[in-house]
């Protein structure tokens, strides 16, 4: 086993979803509608990264892929291109709902699930994937449940992005990441315990999944740009900033004005669109079911 940092930049458009499988934090309309609009696809190397290591430890035909924690598809919709047949596992009705309404996808079909309890054969699935996701799980029973569905070289891909986002605009970027942390620490109480399982890059779980051929890459930095309307729509998607609004919805939704009032001023601009440059980092746990 190894752990490693990849760096990396681009500027693809769209991640992957923090989607609760036992826990249910995720399951409003107005949530998924949220995700379905300001949540990213994976960036391309992260996709890249993976099919590598399935062709290099599996190899082709790749038949069956299974997205836990889908979400709204984000992460599952892109693996149509590479896999037979794509399943995206999710426990919230309404994110599989705003999934489903997505057309143009004819391999891909969505359920509504754990990824604790998997409706598949013993042996049958090439790839199981989780974007964002997998810090929710009961990591024992979901471990137990990997190794019984994957086939014999199937590989597992467990990934998300770390809670140091770095904003940068010309000279002022300081300024901006310090208005971001504020932001971070007004939702540090509303923050649930799992969270620290993805701050932790999924050290734990990766620990104890029991396949000798594993590796942790803890380090995968990409740099994108975004609006500011789609940097407070991305805020508003974290499962902190939901706890938050079901809490306190005044207090809640001051916050967001007051932070996109701050951010226009900081950058002395009038508008939402204008765009600024984003870090993240994401991490990537890859393993391999032996023979």
């Amino acid at each position: 086993m190894k752990t490693h940092s990849l760096v990396v930049q681009t500027f693809p458009m769209k991640i992957c979803s923090e989607v609760t499988m036992t826990e249910r934090l995720f399951e409003e309309k107005q949530h998924a509608s949220l995700y379905q609009k300001y949540r990213f696809e994976p960036p391309d190397e992260l996709k890249e990264l993976i099919l590598q290591y399935l062709d290099k430890k599996k190899g082709k035909p790749h038949q069956l892929a299974v997205d836990l924690g889908c979400g709204t598809g984000q992460n599952s919709r892109p693996l149509t291109a590479y896999f037979e047949q794509v399943v995206g596992i999710d426990v919230s009705k309404s994110q599989v709902e705003q999934a489903r309404a997505v057309p143009g996808f004819p391999n891909l079909t969505y359920r509504v699930g754990t990824a604790e309890e998997l409706p598949f054969p013993d042996g049958s699935v090439d790839l199981l994937t989780a974007a964002t996701a997998a810090h929710w799980f009961d990591a024992e029973r979901f471990i137990k449940e990997a190794t019984r569905v994957l086939k014999p070289r199937g590989c597992l891909a467990l990934f998300g992005d770390g809670d140091n986002m770095k904003i940068h605009y010309e000279s002022c970027g300081n300024h901006l990441n310090n208005i971001y942390e504020e932001v971070m620490q007004i939702l540090l109480p509303y923050t649930s315990s799992k969270v620290t399982g993805a701050n932790r890059k999924l050290k734990d779980l990766f620990e104890a999944i029991p396949f000798p051929d594993k590796e942790r890459i803890e380090i995968i930095p990409i740099k994108r740009q975004l609006s500011i309307k789609n940097v407070i729509g991305f805020i508003q998607t974290f499962s902190m900033y939901q706890a938050f609004l079901r809490a306190d919805p005044s207090a809640a939704t001051a916050l967001l004005e007051r932070t996109t009032s701050r951010i226009l001023e900081e950058m002395k601009v009038s508008s939402t669109e204008a765009k600024v440059d984003i870090i993240m980092e994401y991490f990537c746990v890859l393993a391999c079911k032996p023979e």
